[in-house]
């Protein structure tokens, strides 16, 4: 049997959410859009593989009803509120609020349940393999006279406002809500406007 194939995400390479089909979930509680989801390369930089033999997995999700979550042994979570006006989070039977653009970090494997006091959501969800890959979630503010880099393990998300992407290949390209760019290069990428990026930072190691 050969190898499952292991597909480079080239610095550059621009993710269209247009592009992005919903799958729904099994409860009928919501939707799912699948980003990206792979590896780390050797040098530290993102391969995708196929099927669900992943490590790391970016997703946005519509969250339409209150219920469970899936449960992922053996991860661990980053969870950002992206519109609406938040949620209630139950972990391990702790329950919590969770507002808007405030990423959090649980495990997993926790028991988690969600209910929606101001009516539905959608959320921006980062999966790690725990003791595999370490990732991390930032928010920063976009600014036009100082663009933003993205160096290799690192992917942004356009989460509101205007932006563009500033290659040294490939010129100036405009970016669209929740988009997503993947960052490294010879040069690293920037990214100018105004607005909202999640920088999503991905490394070997352990959470």
């Amino acid at each position: 049997m050969e190898a499952p194939q292991h597909l480079p995400l080239s610095p550059g390479t621009v993710i269209a959410y247009s592009g992005i089909s919903p799958a729904p979930w099994r409860n009928g509680g919501g939707v799912t859009r699948q980003i990206a989801s792979g590896k780390l390369g050797l040098s530290g930089n993102l391969v995708t593989v196929p099927g669900d033999d992943w490590d790391w997995r970016l997703s946005i999700a519509d969250v339409e009803s209150e219920g469970p979550f899936s449960a992922f042994a053996g991860m661990a979570r980053i969870l950002t509120v992206i519109e609406g006006e938040g949620l209630a989070i139950t972990i391990d039977g702790v329950e919590q609020r969770l507002d808007r653009y405030t990423p959090l970090l649980f495990d997993g494997g926790a028991v988690t349940s969600a209910t929606l006091p101001a009516g539905p959501i959608r959320d921006f969800n980062l999966i790690t393999r725990t003791g595999t890959v370490n990732g991390q979630v930032g928010l920063v503010e976009l600014s036009p006279e100082h663009p933003r880099k993205l160096v290799a393990g690192q992917l942004g998300v356009l989460l509101k406002g205007q932006a563009r992407l500033q290659d040294g290949d490939s010129g100036e390209r405009a970016m669209g809500r929740y988009d997503t760019v993947v960052g490294g290069g010879e040069s690293p990428l920037a990214i100018s406007g105004s607005g909202l990026l999640a920088v999503v930072s991905l490394e070997s190691g352990g959470a």
